[in-house]
């Protein structure tokens, strides 16, 4: 494939290319078709992925594995008046999920107990002593939302006390299922075709389509008459949306129509606590995508990683305004420390990683680093050596709870999963881009070589397949808060999903300092004149922000990134998001 404008070689050391290469013989296509044909969308699919709605993206429920199953044995229970539990994984998805059904049940005449375990006391996924707890409180029917799939023993003993479980979630299954009366997730892997072909849902979404799935075994049993309405489930998108967005789901097709709507019910504050994180977050404007990933997610999650873990599905299910303004604030408060120990960590795991340099794969472990934050850290890593990164804090007696991030093309949970069959932890599993697990004493070394040894050829492809891939090419005039407006047009823009990258020039480079916590902004300026504003974020020790810092007055530059809109203090310019620049 040739190199778009010729660069084989960038100051980050990768090829560019072209996302998608012109088809001969076809006239340009209009902007928002074009980064939509080059995200994988078929030309005759144009119309519905370009305003992506529920309607036309909703599979049929019963297409999935038990999901009838657990209809029918969550509207018994409903009918009978049995008393219902949420279980719950401490982390966003796991929060939205709990509290979309204790939502949609509340709306349906039914108040569950929730419970959400502590991570630091009781790690992930639900465990048995909790589940029989439920049973003794009075629970006849669990719902594990987020977890479950690899709950063996729990199960089992929910099972022998007289609990029956249904599972809700999305991480990777084993051959043989845990003991669960209904195992509802598009990765079993005995899903049928179509089911399967969801497997990139969060969890949430799955606790949707089991809600949609509920409301319709209701209606055919004729509840929704007189004053019982059928409650309106699309109202709970906004929490299908956060969910989905900071669980790095892929957003495409239906998840990107989950999103899409979500933002729309999100901008209308109905949810009480969504509205007072928002507050807290100082978000004065409707939430983008981007804000579910930064402002309100990580504030949701700090209550899993360095608070108590039941502070989210409190928030996102609460009523009283006060109580909601409240939370916040703590969660809020919660997430400026959690940020403060996360930066601790990520300068002593750097300081390991760097040691590794030439490794496939990221693996670093030390006491002392707090397990709310490894997963962040894991990801800090993963983005700065370009390769996964597992991060391991070791405990008192020796065993170690780890948190993996992937790149593009390498199954970590997979990997997880197999190391955990081969008997090298005790617990673990996850999903392609991310994973967990539990260490057992003196394990790290054999880990090690595990991972080396099945991830090597993978890891080793997917980088020398590695490229910075451009949808478009400006000229520097063409920065500006009009093609903010159109590029926006094909989004929502995540995981799987990415924001279209652009290259501008050739440019001169005015003005260039270090602002902020080692941030390189700057002026390009073309030859006619014309200029725009670029920030390099956390560049200045690197390659780019050093050679953009060093640039002479008369080099030009290709200066590659995503173009965003400069609202600092009012304003309407737009500028570029830094990553990547080669000599022109």
């Amino acid at each position: 494939m040739n190199a778009a404008l010729n660069v084989e070689r960038s100051v980050s050391g990768q090829p560019w290319r072209w996302r998608r290469a012109g088809e001969a013989g076809l006239t340009p296509d209009p902007l928002v078709d074009e980064l939509l044909l080059a995200r994988g969308v078929e030309r005759d699919d144009l119309a519905r992925h370009r305003s992506p709605t529920i309607r036309d993206f909703l599979p049929d429920p019963s297409c999935f594995q038990d999901m009838d199953k657990g209809a029918q044995r969550l509207a018994d229970a409903i009918e009978a008046g049995e008393s219902i539990a949420i279980f719950g994984d401490y982390d966003v998805d796991g929060a939205t999920s709990a509290a979309l059904l204790v939502l949609l049940l509340r709306r349906l005449g039914v108040e569950p107990m929730v419970y959400i375990p502590d991570r630091l006391m009781e790690g992930y996924g639900p465990s048995g002593k909790a589940l029989v707890e439920l049973k003794d409180q009075g629970a006849s029917l669990a719902i594990c939302v987020d977890c479950g799939a690899q709950a063996f023993e729990a199960l089992d003993e929910a099972k022998a006390a007289a609990l029956e479980v249904i599972v809700v979630d999305h991480h990777q299954c084993a051959s043989r299922l845990p003991a669960a009366f209904a195992m509802i997730n598009p990765n079993r892997l005995d899903e049928s075709a179509l089911g399967a072909t969801h497997g990139h849902l969060a969890a949430v979404g799955m606790a949707f389509l089991l809600g949609v799935a509920l409301l319709r075994e209701l209606r055919a049993r004729g509840r929704f008459v007189g004053d019982r309405p059928e409650p309106k489930i699309l109202d709970l998108l906004d929490l299908v949306a956060l969910g989905t967005v900071a669980d790095v789901a892929r957003l495409k097709s239906l998840n990107r129509a989950f999103v899409t709507q979500g933002l729309k019910i999100m901008a209308a504050r109905q949810n009480i606590g969504l509205s007072a994180l928002a507050d807290a977050g100082r978000l004065v404007k409707p939430p983008s995508c981007r804000d579910l990933g930064f402002v309100l997610g990580p504030r949701i999650n700090a209550g899993g990683r360095v608070g108590k873990s039941d502070l989210g599905v409190r928030l996102l299910t609460a009523t009283d305004p006060e109580e909601a303004r409240t939370i916040a604030a703590e969660l809020d408060r919660l997430n400026e420390e959690r940020r403060a120990i996360e930066m601790l960590v990520t300068e002593q795991a750097t300081e390991q990683a760097a040691a590794q340099a030439d490794a496939p794969l990221i693996l670093v472990m030390s006491g002392g680093w707090h397990q709310g934050v490894i997963g962040i850290v894991a990801g800090r890593l993963k983005e700065r050596f370009g390769r996964p990164a597992i991060v391991i804090a070791e405990c008192e007696d020796g065993t170690g709870k780890g948190s993996g991030r992937s790149i593009s093309g390498v199954d970590l949970g997979a990997a997880v999963l197999a190391a955990k069959d081969s008997g090298l932890l005790i617990a673990g599993g996850g999903h392609a881009m991310a994973a967990g697990l539990t260490l057992p004493p003196a394990g790290l070394e054999p880990l090690r070589e595990f991972l080396h040894e099945r991830l090597a050829a993978g890891i080793a492809t997917s980088r020398d397949g590695r490229a910075l891939l451009l949808d478009a090419l400006l000229a520097p005039g063409g920065v500006a808060a009009t093609l903010c407006d159109a590029l926006d047009a094909a989004g929502p823009y995540g995981a799987g999903w990415p924001a279209p990258r652009v290259a501008a020039g050739p440019a001169r480079l005015l003005r260039t300092s270090i602002v902020g916590d080692g941030h390189v902004r700057g002026i390009a300026c073309g030859d006619d004149g014309k200029s725009f504003k670029w920030i390099a974020f956390r560049s200045a020790a690197s390659e780019l922000g050093q050679a953009l810092l060093a640039s002479p007055g008369d080099q030009k530059w290709w200066l590659a990134g995503t173009i965003k809109r400069d609202e600092y203090q009012g304003g309407d310019a737009a500028e570029m998001h830094l990553e990547d620049a080669a000599h022109a």
